[in-house]
């Protein structure tokens, strides 16, 4: 069970940091790349099998998402996020018409805004405008004790906002949208979440109170304070910002240098619904960069860790690389091959500045959420996963969410199942993998959940209050 997933993640969060050092030059990005006939055909596929996801799976009448599929299991606010932000993307390409993306869009906002919202302990989704990090499916309540927390929230309200500003035509349905969006997301008590000074908390518990973390430091967070401070109604003042990248360090391996997070889903989640690209906080004006390039780097950066292959892992290359927090087979330790391999079920997989945490599982979502900072081997990779490994790691609905196949012996294990002689292979889709392999293809091919986010008030006031500065966002209206 994934209830305490963010929190096992806390020791990640003191590894990202930023100080000190020239930037040393990466390999660039190919100035104009494009996909080939093949390239193009491959995206078509796998974008419009991962919408299906969403589309299918998704309850039609609270437009809540479920964490995983087809195992059952409770629901993700946070992939509630990422469904949001697939209904456009959907009715942009002709997947679904424009009036079946919004009335989707609208019972899910609908559900969100009316459903309970109160200190109790259970029957409730969530205080002060945040929301419990998983709900039971039948009514949208708490499930279980888990946390009200505060990047989960942030991660549905990237989608909130997204059709907010997508869904822009002057018809009741669409104002209905538009309205809703903006009564989610102002309710929403940053201020509150505060619990330390000039630090938003990862969330609360009405057992217990506060969480004992901040969100400090690089990693998926960034959207946190990015909305914390676009709120006019919640201010949480302008220290905010400086405080939460203080701890950054800026780290070099085989000369790329970039403020690392080991798992790549932190160099993604937030730039799903945010263009870094060509702007600039204090950080990276310091260095001559941007959070895009960052994550180009770290990007790059795995894939050379994959082809050095320190744990001789098998099918590690140019033909298969990504680790990220995903699905893993089984907490065990065991000899294949004559060598002591340890495994682990859900964790956040990284490298290569934390190299120790790979067992040789591999997560499509690494790659495809990295589409948009390294075309050039990122569709590669995802287009050679499928050829390699096919009907065990793709099906109707995409990519598996990971598989490992140097765990190739037969065994028992939590999910999925071993293919004697292949590996082991996952049987669920996650909603939070799905979600960044849809959004960021559909940014490197349109732009749109890009071009339609620097049109977001909220947004790009909270980039301003943290100082970014730069190419789109001077041409954003004030």
């Amino acid at each position: 069970m994934r209830v305490c997933r963010w929190l096992l993640l806390a020791g990640v969060v003191v590894l990202a940091g930023c100080a000190g050092g020239a930037t040393r030059t990466a390999p660039a990005p190919p100035a104009t790349w494009k996909a080939n006939a093949a390239q193009q055909a491959f995206l078509d596929t796998l974008a419009e099998n991962t919408f299906r996801w969403f589309w299918d799976v998704t309850d039609a009448r609270t437009g809540l998402t479920p964490d995983r599929w087809p195992t059952r299991s409770f629901v993700s606010i946070a992939a509630t996020g990422f469904a949001l932000t697939a209904y456009p993307i959907g009715a942009e390409r002709g997947w679904v018409t424009r009036g079946e993306a919004r009335d989707r869009t609208l019972a899910t906002l609908r559900f969100l805004w009316s459903a309970r919202q109160d200190t109790a302990r259970a029957g409730v989704i969530g205080y002060r405008g945040f929301y419990y990090h998983f709900l039971n499916p039948e009514d949208g309540s708490r499930f279980r004790d888990v946390e009200l927390s505060t990047i989960d929230t942030a991660l549905l309200l990237g989608g909130v906002l997204f059709c907010q500003s997508y869904f822009d035509r002057g018809d009741a349905a669409e104002a209905e949208v538009r309205a809703l969006a903006d009564s989610i997301y102002l309710r929403v008590d940053w201020r509150w979440a505060m619990a330390r000074p000039q630090r938003i908390s990862h969330g609360w518990n009405p057992e217990t109170g506060f969480i004992e973390w901040d969100w400090l430091g690089y990693n998926e967070s960034m959207l946190v304070p990015i909305l914390a401070l676009g709120s006019p109604r919640h201010d949480v003042g302008d220290g905010v910002w400086p405080m939460w990248v203080s701890p950054c360090r800026w780290e070099t391996w085989q000369d790329i240098e970039h403020v690392p997070f080991p798992p790549l889903f932190g160099h993604q989640y937030s730039h799903v619904w945010v263009d870094f690209a060509g702007i600039q906080d204090s950080l990276m004006r310091a260095h001559d960069s941007d959070w895009f390039e960052n994550s180009r780097r770290a990007t790059l950066a795995q894939r050379l860790y994959a082809i050095d292959n320190p744990g001789k892992f098998r099918g590690y290359g140019e033909r298969l690389w990504g680790l990220t927090a995903c699905d893993g087979p089984h907490d065990t330790t065991m000899t294949i091959n004559g060598v002591k391999r340890t495994f682990r079920t859900y964790a956040a997989r990284g490298a290569p500045f934390r190299d120790d945490s790979d067992d040789g599982t591999i997560a499509p979502t690494a790659a495809g959420g990295s589409v948009p900072f390294a075309p050039e081997i990122a569709v590669p990779v995802l287009m050679a996963m499928r050829e390699d490994w096919g009907a065990n790691a793709y099906n109707r609905y995409g990519f598996v969410d990971s598989f490992n196949p140097t765990l190739n012996v037969a065994m028992r294990t939590q999910h999925g199942i071993v293919v004697p002689g292949v590996g082991w292979f996952d049987g669920d889709q996650l909603g939070i993998d799905q979600g960044p392999i849809l959004a960021m293809i559909e940014n490197q091919r349109s732009g749109l959940v890009w071009r339609t986010m620097r049109k977001n008030p909220y947004v790009v006031r909270g980039l301003r209050r943290a100082g970014f500065t730069g190419g789109w966002l001077d041409k954003a209206p004030r």
